[in-house]
């Protein structure tokens, strides 16, 4: 929403998937995570520090860094 991409309303454009979360979600409590399957990333959110977040890590899922959650800018899908 923050990008202009979509309303409040819409849903995100292919290949995007809405994280639904809290309205006060952030990443201090949430962990967005991902891993690569057969070629493409998969997504999914968690809680921070729990069984379920421990679980994800040790089968090889990995914790999105803040600064790479959004939208890619044209330089960096040219790339």
């Amino acid at each position: 929403m923050e990008s202009g991409r979509v309303g409040e309303t819409d849903l995100p454009p292919r290949p995007w998937f809405p994280i639904r979360a809290d309205s006060d979600a952030s990443t201090l409590w949430y962990a967005v995570m991902r891993k690569k399957e057969r070629g493409v990333f998969i997504g999914t959110l968690c809680i921070r520090h729990t069984s379920w977040h421990a679980s994800l890590l040790e089968k090889g899922w990995e914790e999105v860094p803040v600064p790479e959650i959004g939208l890619e800018t044209d330089a960096e899908a040219s790339q």
